[in-house]
C-alpha cells in the first residue's frame, strides 16, 4: 500500500508540475554566476543580475544570456523586476581576515545597505546572503547581529550558519557565512544535516595542463627544499609567513593572492578550469576572459553546492520544495571531470 501511495504522489507531482509557477530570483553582486548556477539547478528563474566588474559581466552574459547591470548604487529599485528570492554574495573585503576587518565602517561594507534598500522596496519572500567566515566574528559578532537585526526589523525570520565547501563535495577548504531570511516564519531552518563525500582532487585536475602553468625551476627547487608532501596529488599552500603545507584539498581561493601561493605538487599553478571546478562550476561553463581575470573571478565566486543547499532550504520554507526535488532529479549529466 505504501508503494502505491508513493507512485500516486509521483503522478500528482507530474500532473501539477506545469501548473506550478517557477520561483523568480535576482542575483546581486553576481560575479560570474555561482548563485545563478545554484538557482537554476533548483528550477528557479534568474530574472536580474548586477555586478560592478565589467569582465565578470562579460562572462556572466556569455554563459547565461542575461546582461547584468553595473554598480548597484546607481540602480533604482523600481528598475529591478519583482522576485521571490534575493541572492547576494556582497563584498567580503571589509570582513575578511586578509583585510582590515572594518566591517560596516568600511565603505564597501555599507553596500549591505543597498541590499536592505532593495528588500524594503521589493519585499522578496526569501533571501540568501553569502560572505566570508569572518563576518560571523568581526567585532565579536556585532556586524552579523546588526545585519540580522535589520532583516528582522523588516519582518523576516533569520538564521545563519558557517558552512565549509569541504562538506559539500568540493576539495576546497572554504568556510563561508550564509545568512538566510524568509517572510514565512520558521522555527528551525532546514540546514543540510549530512556531509557529501569529497570529490578526489585527482578528478578535478587536468591531465595535460599547458606548460605555461608550471613555475620556474628556481621556484620549484625552493618549494621542494622547504617541504616534502606525504600524498600526491596535493595542493601546496604557502601562507603570508612563508610556511608551506600540503593537502589533498585546496585552501580557500583568493582573488588577489600571489599567482604561486597554491601549487599542484609544488610544480605548477592551477589552471582556470581547475579553479572553477574547485568552486563547483561545471565544465559547461565557458571561459571567455583571460587567465588573470578568470583567476580573480574564481577567487570571488561562491561555492555552488554550498549556496545551492541554502537556496534549497529557503525553497522548502516557501512551501515549494517539490519543485526543487524535481529539478534536482532532472539535472542534465555533468561532463566528465566536472562538479555539479
Amino acid at each position: 500500500m505504501t508503494l502505491l501511495y508513493g507512485r500516486f504522489d509521483e503522478m500528482v507531482d507530474a500532473v501539477l508540475a506545469p501548473l506550478t509557477p517557477r520561483l523568480r530570483c535576482i542575483d546581486l553582486f553576481s560575479g560570474i554566476g555561482g548563485f545563478h548556477i545554484a538557482a537554476t539547478n533548483l528550477g528557479l528563474d534568474v530574472v536580474f543580475a548586477c555586478d560592478i566588474d565589467a569582465d565578470a559581466r562579460i562572462a556572466y552574459q556569455h554563459n547565461f544570456g542575461l546582461v547584468p547591470m553595473g554598480d548597484i548604487v546607481s540602480i533604482k529599485a523600481e528598475d529591478i523586476p519583482d522576485h521571490d528570492i534575493l541572492l547576494a554574495g556582497f563584498p567580503c573585503q571589509p570582513f575578511s581576515i586578509i583585510g582590515r576587518q572594518q566591517g560596516l565602517a568600511d565603505p564597501r561594507g555599507t553596500l549591505f545597505l543597498e541590499i536592505i534598500r532593495i528588500v524594503q522596496a521589493k519585499r522578496p519572500r526569501g533571501i540568501v546572503l553569502e560572505n566570508v567566515k569572518q563576518l560571523s566574528t568581526v567585532r565579536h559578532g556585532g556586524v552579523l547581529r546588526d545585519i540580522m537585526g535589520q532583516l528582522r526589523e523588516l519582518g523576516y525570520s533569520v538564521d545563519y550558519r558557517v558552512l565549509n565547501a569541504l562538506d559539500f563535495g568540493l576539495p576546497q577548504k572554504r568556510e563561508r557565512t550564509i545568512v538566510v531570511a524568509t517572510l514565512p516564519a520558521f522555527k528551525d531552518f532546514p540546514w543540510p544535516s549530512e556531509t557529501v563525500p569529497m570529490t578526489p582532487l585527482a578528478d578535478l585536475l587536468e591531465q595535460n595542463p599547458d606548460r605555461k602553468y608550471f613555475v620556474s625551476e628556481t621556484i620549484r627547487a625552493k618549494r621542494h627544499a622547504a617541504h616534502t608532501a606525504n600524498v600526491t596529488p596535493a595542493i601546496w599552500h604557502e601562507n603570508k609567513a612563508g610556511h608551506i603545507s600540503s593537502h589533498q584539498w585546496s585552501c580557500a581561493l583568493r582573488a588577489g593572492a600571489s599567482h604561486n601561493y597554491l601549487l599542484v605538487d609544488g610544480e605548477r599553478r592551477l589552471t582556470p578550469r581547475e579553479l572553477l571546478r574547485l568552486q563547483g562550476f561545471p565544465d559547461s561553463f565557458e571561459i571567455v576572459c583571460n587567465d588573470s581575470q578568470t583567476r580573480k573571478q574564481a577567487g570571488n565566486a561562491v561555492p555552488v553546492p554550498v549556496v545551492e543547499a541554502a537556496i534549497k532550504g529557503v525553497v522548502d520554507v516557501l512551501g515549494q520544495s517539490k519543485i526543487a526535488r524535481r529539478s534536482l532529479a532532472e539535472k542534465r549529466p555533468i561532463p566528465a571531470g566536472a562538479i555539479s
